[in-house]
């Protein structure tokens, strides 16, 4: 049996975006369904946003959705952090990565390299999602 545990983080009615902002920086391939192509009228709201995406990139798998027609419940992610983990041969692209999230958010904690000998960096992108980077220099 394969067991994996996807992240699923919603956004308050701009996963688009979030998800162009994501591909920009990671590349990879984003399935996206929205609303509407589930009957939600077209005058409804919630018709052009994201019921459902599934954002594949560097062997990785993240679900995304705009979280107000999930129920009724907005979510920020404020009680989520996403962790991007690598080896030495990976530094180059997890850098880019940090840098590419950083673009318009708030570095809590640059990348350097930390007391457990790692290179490792914290920062909250500017759709207040929290990521930590951290690459093994093992």
């Amino acid at each position: 049996m394969a067991i994996s545990l996807v992240p699923y983080v919603h956004f308050v009615d701009n996963a688009t975006e979030a998800i162009d902002f994501y591909k920009s920086i990671f590349g990879g391939e984003a399935k996206i369904s929205k609303f509407g192509e589930f009957g939600t009228p077209e005058n409804d709201p919630s018709h052009n946003l994201v019921m459902h995406c599934d954002f594949k990139f560097a062997g990785t798998q993240l679900f995304i959705s705009d979280s107000l027609p999930m129920g009724g419940v907005k979510q920020d992610g404020e009680n989520v952090t996403l962790s991007l983990s690598g080896a030495k041969e990976d530094e180059e692209t997890l850098t880019k990565f940090f840098d590419g999230l950083a673009e318009g958010g708030k570095v809590g904690d640059p990348l350097s390299t930390k007391p457990w000998g790692a290179t490792f960096g914290m920062l909250t992108d500017k759709f207040g999602m929290h990521w930590m980077v951290n690459i093994d220099q093992a």
